[in-house]
């Protein structure tokens, strides 16, 4: 069921660095797993999402960008998985994605767009949402009940997955963004 793809990346070969959201943003205190904040891309990627909100820009949130986007809409997050699901399979070696199954809530605008029951997805997280933000509704989840997409119902298009689409030759997702981004 777990595969792990390694990933080149920031930091050298295979070497994939976590930036968690600051847990001040949504009044928890750092887990000792939580590691370095950097509060200047906090704050670029919180005005990002807001602005793209704000102006029914389409958008697509890929792992942090679920975690921005729920904490912008004043959700919260699991700042160390595993010591909420019993196992590391949603980040299974150090900059190396895992495989890992979603299954997709169905009638979703993602179940729509994945068109499967079940979607055999890349995974490299630590973190995960745990109380959605105002207006998400979580709309695929792991065999272990983490919430793995998010959509704002009242956008146009604004979805997030917490997996990596971007590892998937395969994966519909920036399509669907690209063909929502046309005039």
């Amino acid at each position: 069921m777990r595969h792990v793809q390694r990933v080149p990346g920031a930091g050298g070969p295979h070497v994939r660095v976590r930036r968690p959201v600051d847990p001040a943003r949504y009044g928890a205190a750092p887990h000792e797993r939580t590691g370095h904040v950097r509060g200047f891309r906090d704050d670029a990627e919180f005005g990002l999402v807001r602005a793209a909100l704000e102006r029914g820009i389409p958008f697509l949130g890929v792992c942090r960008g679920l975690q921005v986007l729920n904490v912008a809409l004043g959700g919260s997050l699991l700042q160390h998985l595993p010591d909420v699901v019993g196992h590391h399979g949603h980040a299974p070696a150090p900059g190396g994605f895992g495989r890992m199954p979603v299954r997709p809530v169905p009638g979703s605008r993602l179940a729509k767009i994945l068109d499967v029951e079940t979607a055999d997805v890349a995974h490299y997280h630590h973190q995960a949402a745990d109380r959605l933000g105002a207006g998400l509704t979580a709309t695929a989840h792991a065999d272990d009940g983490t919430v793995e997409a998010v959509e704002l119902e009242d956008h146009p298009f604004a979805l997030a997955v917490q997996w990596h689409p971007e590892a998937d030759a395969e994966s519909p997702l920036f399509e669907e963004l690209v063909r929502r981004s046309r005039p």
